[in-house]
């Protein structure tokens, strides 16, 4: 089939051209970065920072205003739990009934489609049977987002014309603005689900009835309740025709203003009425509010958009974008009293934008410098121009149609998806390099009678079988990758199937682009017979000067190109870097040419000290499995083993502070210290803003409690650019990385009254609370069938693990679940029946007279405001003035509140978490620097349980608890890899067996595996050793400019990995094709197989070193990458560099082995 592949496309060259011009073109009208075509309307793929893996959720969010948390999960909560349940392919559920609102997340398996879901859930809330839920409550389902998707948030600020804040706008005239203009215009935008608003106050008007005018006009609170809703309507009377034209009738009636309302006739006495303005101060006033926003220690008012699920987060940003121009212009403006115009002003304060861009500018810079360096190492150790050219022209087609591969199957491009095609230039240009090699070989040794077609065709179908083997082999060491599930799934199947995508793009362009290209440009070389054998080159021929010199000035100009767009000095060392560029090439080209030029002598030695040699790579393999699992007894300090985590954290340039205050904290005190905070941080010179916000954004997506802070800091990045263009470091001396930011944050937020907060940033926040819940990524849930049993139990839990070495102390915190202050108003209900009132009459006035309640609803113009009835606040300020409340009884006497009711003060929830309908609390933790989640969570949990089983603590009976956090996807991802990584080197095995037919050789090349691998380990090892390259070359710090720190061992050095294992016998398999071919004609002495097996390996050394060049050169751009991502990127790198480096070996293993087995029986 592959003969017959490329025998068709050299004869069709036309057709083969214009569909890889066709596949070009369509790839880059999808790329996904910002490549700006003039005239050209481009459809690019959607892109994120990272992939979304939080749960499959859904939320349903049901509002009871005024209502306790008890009240909540009682009457709304539970039922509705129970009732969904029973949807099919639910995971699990988990609710929050909180003061005012309930918040049920329902988690579906992956497998179920997101709008399925929703559908069933609707079909479930709209069949629920009568007296399921109270009268006029109704869920509601929330916004068809994840929690990934909000994606932009924002203030509203009045800014002078060259926007500059100048105020002159109270938080209520911007909440307005907000909740009835700017929250509908971008709602419309496409691709937004939801606009949610935060800060300042709805303006409410306010009637403070007052009891004693009331009772003195003989006014009941019926008697207001019914004159403020007649007093507020409107009708429509058809239409009459007057001469002969139509007129449209209005009874207007709307409150437009509290004149209307003073002037409400509330009953007649006597003849003479009786307005609200005689028994009621009527005001406009706040509304309550569960939520407040900080700027810079300044109440704020704003906005959340949150993108809908599917949706390309960037493309709606940027939709975001342009809506807000549109209506800039259209905002309120007013004039100060010094003559300055304030122009309400949206300001973002968290944009994803920057993120997305950053981190796919650094993968657009590691992709292009990869090609870079690609092209560079081509030209340089092919030293032909026609070959690099044709050699290097795989490597973009490919990515073009990875690109194009990506777009047809909706693979959005993030920091992780487009890191497979970083890790895959090394490996795609492998196969034009033995192609192109080949054929130049062939055309060099072929009869000038033979048609170049023939020789083309021939040279290629003779190593077509090994390419294509070779990429099988990695394809097939990615299959892991595919068969991960849950969060690491999500993370890495995009990434698995980019890489592929890479390969086999790579594949179908060699075989089907390279021939037809070496048959167009590829000549025989002019052989001189004087001409000597030695120094061995590449393609065993000595190029004329002039053809030198060309290939020298081009190779000189592609280098410093690189070195400019490298910059890995950075962009104020232009000398340096071009220095630098040359000193790496160089380096690692002069290190292979080296091995190129000794092999014959170096193998010819190795042939006869055979056990020798592989005893030492025995040793090799040895301490590369020291280096992951530990040394033994003494060996234990110096190789502890790598440490393990689950994802490398990606760097998102800001943090989001977490604290809670004490439950019973008021919303007012909440603001105040979070004011305090705000201020403390925006103070640090390295800090560029800080937002925060107390309680809960106006949306089902943040069920937060008014103790629950959430502060942006967006921190400066080290570097920018000053006035003139230089750049400048904007961190002081002392600051070396972001963590040290966070420690001076940690420092001046510690205040009486608020929790320490674990280091986390916004989008990894989001990520832990959709899969744990918790605020934490680390933490013990706890499940009782009381909440005071709930509570205990937790405490223990805090105190237990306060003293379990590897866990922080002062970050263990238990919720406390029944912390918050309660005033219950029991009724008396004997006292209650001596004046004819019911408890419902009794609770209608608590209700009314302490909380307010909602009477009406203004109508004016798109604006609604609510009209409420309440007590005035010297009323019911206090317990003293709570029990002189009067409640009318039937006859119409007055009575005091308590003479029927008793006030007492409880401690009560703050708010009722479950799980599947169990009550649940968390414990939350963090461990110490330097050690792994995993292992602290294991820990802990077998210490706590055997301190529970020797009785050092008890908990209450029924009560159970389970620790938990993100560290359980690394733990499901180990399971999921022990089990299929087996089945991935197994089948690796069958190809290569596939491509031998025999055993012993299939073993032989199958060794570069496990030769790799410890490669890997050993690179890891020494990156996490304080003295690996901690020199200074030339004022060059290496351990900075090569990214040097610690690396553990997560799924993404795993993967990387698996990205090893299929190159690791690429070498051995095309070797072994060689040597194969070679001893056709078998040797029949001890010293015609060594001679025979130099002569065949000698043929592959070339391409072997030209490959692995590549390789690793290929991805020294993304080792001192430093860009945004870079930290998701270095470790998936790090173990195919180490891998190749040290699998060089098997160009010596191959062989020797090969000819032990061959030596066998001759003299």
């Amino acid at each position: 089939m592959i003969n017959s592949l490329i025998h068709w496309c050299l004869h069709n060259r036309l057709v083969v051209a214009l569909l890889a011009l066709m596949l070009g073109v369509g790839g880059i009208l999808v790329a996904p970065f910002d490549w700006e075509i003039p005239g050209v309307q481009r459809y690019p793929i959607g892109v994120d920072a990272i992939p979304d893996i939080g749960e499959n959720q859904q939320i349903v969010f049901t509002e009871w205003a005024g209502r306790s948390p008890q009240d909540i999960e009682d009457q709304v909560t539970y039922p509705l739990t129970t009732a969904l349940l029973g949807l099919p392919s639910v995971k699990a559920i988990r609710s929050n009934s909180m003061f005012g609102f309930s918040t049920i997340f329902i988690i579906f398996d992956d497998s179920v489609d997101f709008y399925w879901s929703r559908s069933r859930i609707l079909e479930k809330l709209n069949s629920l049977t009568p007296g399921t839920l109270p009268d006029a409550v109704q869920p509601t389902l929330g916004p068809d987002a994840t929690g990934l998707g909000q994606v932009f948030w924002y203030t509203l600020e009045g800014r002078d014309s060259d926007g500059n804040p100048v105020g002159g706008w109270d938080p209520q005239e911007l909440r307005s603005i907000q909740d009835w203009l700017v929250r509908f215009a971008l709602q419309s935008v496409d691709g937004v689900s939801e606009v949610a608003s935060i800060g300042g106050f709805i303006k409410e008007y306010q009637i403070d009835v007052n009891p004693d005018a009331m009772r003195a006009y003989d006014v009941q609170l019926d008697d207001i309740f019914r004159a403020v809703r007649e007093s507020n309507d409107e009708v429509g009377a058809r239409t009459i025709e007057v001469n002969r034209v139509e007129y449209v009738i209005r009874g207007l009636g709307w409150i437009k203003d509290l004149d209307d309302l003073r002037t409400t006739v509330v009953k007649a006495r006597d003849g003479s009425p009786i307005t609200l303005d005689q028994v009621a101060e009527i005001e406009l006033g706040p509304a309550l509010r569960r939520g407040v926003l900080d700027k810079d220690g300044v109440e704020a008012v704003g906005g959340v958009v949150t993108a809908r699920y599917g949706e390309n987060p960037l493309a709606v940003i940027e939709n975001v974008h342009e809506k807000i121009a549109q209506i800039a212009g259209g905002l309120p403006s007013k004039t100060l009293t010094d003559g300055t115009v304030s122009q309400v002003t949206i300001v973002p304060f968290y944009d994803r934008t920057g993120l997305i861009l950053e981190t796919l500018g650094t993968l657009e810079d590691a992709l292009s410098l990869e090609v870079l360096c690609t092209v560079l190492v081509i030209i340089l150790l092919v030293w032909r121009l026609r070959s690099a050219l044709i050699i290097s022209s795989v490597l973009p087609l490919a990515v073009l149609v990875t690109f194009l591969a990506m777009k047809l199957t909706g693979i959005e491009a993030n920091i992780v998806a487009l890191a497979g095609i970083a890790i895959a230039i090394g490996t795609v240009v492998d196969m034009g390099i033995v192609l192109c090699g080949n054929i130049q070989e062939k055309l060099d040794q072929a009869p000038p009678s033979e048609p170049r077609t023939q020789i083309v065709w021939r040279a290629s179908t003779e190593v077509g079988g090994a390419v294509l083997t070779a990429v099988m082999t990695t394809v097939i060491g990615f299959l892991p990758v595919f068969f991960m599930t849950g969060a690491e799934g999500k993370l890495f199947r995009p990434l698995a199937f980019t890489k592929t995508y890479a390969l086999i793009a790579s594949v179908i362009v060699s075989l089907t682009l390279v021939p037809v290209l070496a048959l167009i440009l590829l000549r025989a070389s002019k052989k001189d017979p004087t001409e000597k054998q030695a120094p061995r080159k590449f393609f065993a021929r000595t190029l004329p000067w002039p053809t030198l010199l060309i290939n020298g000035a081009v190779a000189l100009a592609v280098a410093l190109f690189l070195a400019s767009a490298w910059q890995p000095l950075g962009p104020t060392h232009t000398l340096g870097n071009t220095l630098f560029v040359f000193i790496v090439v160089g380096s690692v080209l002069l290190f292979f040419r080296t091995l190129v030029f000794f092999y014959v002598s170096i193998l010819r030695m190795l042939l006869r000290f055979k056990i020798l040699f592989l005893s030492g790579v025995l040793f090799v393999i040895l301490f590369g499995g020291v280096s992951w699992l530990g040394g033994p007894g003494p060996l234990r300090n110096a190789f502890p083993g790598l440490q393990k985590e689950f994802m490398p954290a990606l760097d998102e340039g800001s943090f989001l502070f977490m604290p809670k205050t004490m439950p019973h904290a008021s919303i007012g005190e909440a603001a105040e210290m979070l004011s305090m905070q705000d201020r403390a941080i925006q103070a640090i010179p390295e800090v560029e803003s800080v937002v925060g916000k107390i309680g809960r954004v106006d949306s089902p997506m943040d069920p937060a409690p008014v103790s629950m802070v959430e502060t942006i800091i967006n921190y400066k990045p080290e570097f920018a650019h000053n006035e003139d263009g230089e750049l400048v470091r904007q961190w002081r001396d002392e600051i070396k990385t972001p963590d040290d930011i966070w420690n001076e944050i940690a420092t001046v937020t510690q205040m009486p009254g608020a929790t320490i907060a674990p280091k986390l940033q916004p989008i990894e926040t989001r990520l832990v609370m959709l899969q744990t819940g918790m605020r934490a990524p680390m933490g013990v849930k706890v499940y009782a069938t009381t909440l005071e049993e709930l509570e205990q139990a937790s405490l223990t839990l805090e105190k237990q693990l306060q003293s379990v070495p590897g866990v922080r102390s002062e970050t263990v915190f238990a919720d406390r679940v029944v912390g918050k202050p309660y005033l219950e108003i029991t009724p008396d209900r004997q006292e209650l029946s001596r004046y004819g009132l019911t408890v419902k009459d009794l609770n209608d006035m608590i209700e009314v007279a302490i909380g307010g309640k909602p009477v009406t609803t203004t109508v004016e113009g798109r604006e609604r405001y609510p009209v409420r009835v309440r007590y005035p606040r010297e009323l019911r300020g206090d317990i003293e003035s709570l029990e002189n409340i009067l409640i009318a009884t039937n006859d119409g006497a007055q009575i005091p509140l308590q003479q029927v009711a008793s006030i007492n003060y409880v401690r009560g929830p703050q708010s009722i978490k479950s799980e599947n309908s169990f009550l649940t609390a968390y414990v939350i933790f963090d461990h110490q620097p330097g050690m792994a989640e995993v292992d602290v969570a294991q820990t802990a949990e077998k210490i706590i349980r055997a301190q529970q089983a020797t009785g050092e603590f008890t908990l209450p009976h029924g009560v159970t608890y389970e620790f938990t956090g993100t560290y359980e996807n690394q733990i499901h991802a180990m399971q999921r890899l022990r089990l299929v990584l087996p089945v991935a080197l197994l089948l690796i095995f069958l190809l290569i067996y596939m491509q031998f037919k025999k055993i012993g050789m299939s073993f032989l090349v199958f060794s570069g595996v496990f030769v790799a691998w410890s490669g890997g380990f050993i690179l890891i090892w020494l990156y996490n050793q304080p003295w690996f390259l901690d020199v200074s070359l030339f004022g060059w710090d290496l351990r900075q400019i090569f990214q040097v720190q610690p690396i553990s061992l997560s799924v993404a050095v795993w993967v990387g990995f698996l990205a090893l294992f299929g190159i690791a016998t690429d070498d051995g398999v095309l070797m072994g094709t060689y040597l194969q071919e070679r001893f056709k004609d078998t040797p029949k002495t001890k010293a015609a197989v060594r001679e025979a097996v130099l002569e065949a390996a000698n043929r592959r050394i070339g391409p072997a070193c030209m490959t692995s060049a590549t390789t690793i050169l290929a991805l020294l751009p993304v080792l001192t990458s430093s860009g945004r991502g870079s930290d998701v990127m270095i470790p998936m790198a790090i173990p195919t560099v180490g891998g190749m480096l040290v699998a060089l070996i098997t160009v010596f293993v191959v062989p020797v082995v090969y000819s032990a087995m061959n030596e066998r029986g001759k003299a």
